[in-house]
């Protein structure tokens, strides 16, 4: 029953009942310089994977672009390709496609999807300033839709506190 009421939800935001540490996992950018969730600490994050195979993926990038773009430094949006081709694969989509500000980094081993037990893509895990997993969302959606914006808005309002606390 549990699974089918999940299946209902595909493209909603599903808050974690109790937010734990995200995990550490490591990743790069797209010209092959390391990075971890580590680096988005003192900021709300939403950390999107995705694979230039995957429809409902390309559906949403757009509009994660445009949440970046909104939300500018307030928010950190990394869109995590799954490709297995990594920059060679993922780089002429990401021209093709003409996003803006969102950042786009590259897991062509799987690490952070096996991580965060991804089920399927595309899945995105909303991590508030504290670096927990507050929520997620399998499925493509409107991240900058009104439904979406409204869901984010208390992170936001938590993480300028957090940044002011985590600068000692």
């Amino acid at each position: 029953m549990a699974a089918e009421e999940e299946k209902l939800r595909l493209g909603e935001f599903i808050p974690e009942s109790a937010p734990q540490p995200a995990p550490e996992t490591g990743f790069t950018d797209t010209d092959g310089n390391p990075a971890s969730l580590a680096d988005f600490r003192g900021k709300p994050v939403v950390i999107n994977l995705w694979a230039t195979w995957c429809r409902p993926c390309l559906k949403e990038m757009p509009s994660l672009d445009r949440l970046q773009t909104a939300l500018g430094n307030k928010l950190a949006v990394a869109a995590v390709s799954e490709d297995h081709g990594g920059a060679k694969r993922v780089g002429p989509f990401i021209a093709a496609m003409g996003l803006q500000k969102l950042k786009i980094y590259l897991d062509p081993k799987s690490d952070v999807g096996h991580a965060f037990a991804v089920r399927g893509l595309p899945t995105s895990i909303v991590i508030d300033a504290q670096g927990r997993v507050v929520g997620r969302v399998e499925g493509a959606a409107e991240w900058d839709s009104e439904a979406m914006m409204a869901v984010l808005k208390p992170f936001l309002e938590s993480s300028s506190g957090a940044i002011k606390g985590a600068a000692r």
